[in-house]
């Protein structure tokens, strides 16, 4: 099947994929906002290429330019075996018409897909047209397989920050919680909630999804009940909502917990940085108390985990023992202190700063 070539200036110093939403990093390199944020969430706090520190909160900017250039690139170099897609225009034509069949619409929509997932000229157009609210249409139908298709092409939407708040502004939210808690497709579940993570990039959107009825119970539900992706997209969307506080006393009352304590010790590491969050709040902490065994599973992931899970169990941790001589001694016993030292020479800093944090607070016990 031919591919198209592209240049290698187009692709992530981190990924080597072609970028799709280019952001600019202090050091002046470009990197794929998905590749460097995580790179970023890591703990690194250098830049990938020069090894040029950076700030604490690194800005990304984005490069407009960089993104242009791909979606000219790709548009004028498309691979033959999609010469035969019609216009986008038509797509969109055929989107938007009341008269169009559900079939029609599928196929637009797949073809849309496909087509916006590189083009951000494509998807300013789509958002532009009116094309959102057909989209939306699709999305709270019955038919799961036009909804699972729409609500990918949502997510390719989203990519966008302009269109991170204009797609809320268009009354998204309700119908993506509609497909969260409805009795649609596991696929559908989880692109639901990660369109609801890629909109909660924007701050203002955190509390504008949280303030809605089932969204975060909906990401509970999904965490409890889903299978492996599903879980794990309910936890990613759960964690880029609970940076904002609201949220985490509503994912708190929610049950939230237990099920991501459950859910940490049957293997899913992304519950720890869920639980670190919630460990800032003091309803979070009384919970976690509450449970038995959670210590104990906090510093199994400090064992066993990766650099990130570990950063967010010493997180979890310093917010369970500073003020709690019970929780203290639990960690100690478990063999916290002994770990947290060999932490003090890792290479994330994130990963020393906490383990400093916590070996400071074992030391106002004694």
């Amino acid at each position: 099947m031919a591919t198209t070539h592209f240049p290698d200036d187009f692709k992530c110093p981190i990924s080597l994929e072609i970028m799709t939403d280019p952001v600019i990093l202090s050091s002046g390199h470009t990197f794929d906002r998905s590749s460097i944020q995580r790179w970023l969430d890591a703990g690194h706090r250098t830049c990938p290429i020069t090894k040029i520190p950076l700030s604490d909160s690194p800005s990304l900017i984005p490069n407009h330019a960089l993104r242009s250039l791909i979606s000219n690139y790709a548009a004028l170099n498309l691979p033959k075996s999609n010469q035969n897609q019609q216009d986008p225009e038509i797509l969109i034509e055929n989107l938007t018409s009341k008269s169009s069949s559900p079939e029609v619409k599928l196929g637009s929509i797949e073809q849309l897909c496909q087509l916006s997932k590189r083009d951000f000229e494509l998807r300013k157009r789509l958002t532009e047209s009116g094309a959102v609210a057909a989209v939306l249409n699709c999305v709270s139908r019955k038919d799961l397989v036009l909804q699972e298709k729409a609500l990918k092409l949502l997510l390719n939407l989203s990519l966008d920050d302009d269109n991170k708040v204009g797609l809320v502004a268009e009354g998204a939210i309700g119908d993506i919680i509609a497909a969260l808690c409805g009795g649609g497709s596991a696929n559908c579940r989880a692109t639901a909630a990660t369109v609801l993570t890629s909109l909660a990039v924007v701050e203002v959107n955190k509390a504008t999804i949280g303030a809605y009825p089932f969204a975060i119970r909906g990401l509970i539900s999904l965490l409890r009940e889903g299978g492996g992706r599903e879980r794990k997209e309910a936890a990613t969307a759960l964690y880029a909502l609970c940076s904002f506080p609201d949220n985490r006393r509503r994912a708190v009352e929610g049950g939230a917990v237990e099920i991501l304590v459950n859910s940490l010790n049957s293997g899913l590491e992304r519950a720890v940085e869920v639980l670190g969050l919630l460990a800032k709040c003091k309803r979070g902490r009384e919970e976690m108390v509450r449970l038995d065994g959670c210590v104990k599973i906090l510093i199994h992931v400090l064992s066993n985990g990766s650099s990130r899970g570990v950063q967010y169990a010493l997180l979890t941790l310093n917010s369970l023992c500073l003020g709690s001589e019970v929780n203290c001694m639990e960690a100690l016993k478990e063999g916290a202190f002994e770990l947290c030292l060999g932490f003090l020479e890792d290479d994330n800093e994130k990963v020393r700063r906490n383990a400093s944090s916590l070996i400071k607070v074992f030391g106002g016990t004694g």
